[in-house]
């Protein structure tokens, strides 16, 4: 029997293979959501550019000895947001807004909430600290800092914070082109009745939404019948049109599996059977140059082994500096014996009253039990020869 691979080595296999891609485009922020930035972002500005106030209230010279709380002072100037206001004249104030900058002379802001009107003047009824309720200029950015460095997947606040140093047009690397192919003569795709023997294509769609979910996308090489040659002109046509092949089944051991030798035939396998359940008939190679991970034919199967090892190499081909999937530690609320491969269960992650995080397992891990990864939120990994109690801490994988 073949030897397993340990998952962690496949991954570092796979990472140390994964070349980058080099195309990159230059998007308006509006679009880049989502793209994998390709460039540093260097701030041009300081955020902000000027010491602003940071409530409404009045601007005053708290180091002018006199000034005390009690006092009454004159209001000399109005300063609005995006508004210059006059200097500051020794012993008076200035009227100012959230956001307004801070006029010449002043270095504090007293909160209307801490003065009342009296006969047309202010009284303090407290005295602020020099900075108080002060936002100093480059308190946010300064400029010539790395605001944002390549590799970085783009959120929503990115985006935000990109906007906020004057930039409108970024340079993201194009996302990849995902062939995706399902094998197996046993498929029918929705909506069409179910013969004996026949089940629904529920892999495509899975597969679809999690490569998609990636802001890559996909190149539908469709289903594909169980012969040689079928499986030989699907995975050309995926090399002709894609960045990476990936196809779920075929990568078993039967007689009716015929994808791991054509992807010998056609270029090279440089990997089969890892040491993980669910999900052990695994491959990994090239056709005609272009990249192929060839997933399990089982539903929950073909999920976490994309979840686990396919996702980082993808994510590191799209240029992602930190493709490493982001787990943490919860308790385990069941118990499980050791075994020989690392298994991933299907979890609800919670957080107790007191803010621990637990984690409660689905009660069928049967890796065609596809609606144990709708029910789930996360994965829980059981390591080789690991036997878990209930309450040992257990490293988790949230699904977002």
């Amino acid at each position: 029997m073949a030897q397993m691979t340990p998952v962690d080595e496949v991954i570092a296999k796979l990472l140390a293979m994964a070349e980058q891609t080099t195309r990159v485009e230059r998007l308006d922020l509006s679009d880049a959501l989502n793209q994998m930035l390709a460039e540093d972002i260097i701030a041009s500005v300081d955020v902000p550019s000027a010491d602003n106030s940071a409530m409404d209230g009045y601007a005053l010279d708290a180091s002018d000895l006199n000034m005390r709380a009690g006092g009454l002072y004159t209001v000399a100037d109005r300063i609005a947001a995006g508004y210059i206001g006059q200097p500051l004249q020794p012993g008076t104030l200035s009227r100012i807004f959230t956001g307004a900058p801070l006029p010449e002379g002043a270095n504090a802001v007293v909160i209307q909430e801490d003065t009342v009107l009296v006969d047309g003047l202010v009284q303090l009824n407290v005295l602020p600290v020099v900075g108080e309720n002060v936002r100093p200029r480059g308190q946010d950015v300064i400029q010539g800092q790395t605001v944002m460095s390549s590799g970085r997947r783009l959120l929503p606040q990115d985006l935000g914070l990109i906007a906020s140093v004057g930039v409108s047009r970024v340079a993201v690397y194009e996302p990849l082109v995902v062939g995706l192919m399902s094998t197996g003569d046993e498929l029918v795709e929705p909506p069409e009745p179910l013969g004996p023997g026949k089940i629904y294509n529920s892999n495509h769609y899975t597969l679809t939404g999690l490569i998609r979910r990636l802001g890559m996308t996909v190149f539908d090489l469709g289903l594909v019948a169980d012969t040689a040659e079928a499986t030989e002109r699907a995975l050309l046509r995926g090399a002709a049109n894609a960045d990476c092949i990936i196809s779920s089944g075929g990568v078993s051991v039967g007689e009716e599996d015929h994808v791991k030798a054509a992807v010998a035939k056609l270029g090279r396998l440089d990997l089969w059977r890892i040491a993980i359940k669910p999900g052990k008939p695994m491959a990994f190679g090239h056709v005609a140059g272009v990249p192929f991970i060839g997933l399990p034919g089982n539903p929950v199967s073909s999920f976490v082994t994309f979840t686990i090892v396919a996702r980082p190499y993808l994510l590191k081909c799209q240029g992602a500096a930190d493709p490493t999937l982001f787990c943490v530690y919860a308790r385990a609320a069941f118990s499980s014996q050791a075994g020989k491969r690392r298994e991933y269960f299907r979890v609800q992650l919670s957080t107790s009253a007191l803010g621990e995080l637990s984690v409660t397992r689905f009660p069928q891990q049967g890796s065609g039990v596809m609606s144990s990864v709708s029910w789930a939120n996360a994965l829980a990994e059981q390591d080789i020869d690991q036997e878990i109690a209930e309450g040992d801490w257990l490293k988790v994988y949230p699904f977002t």
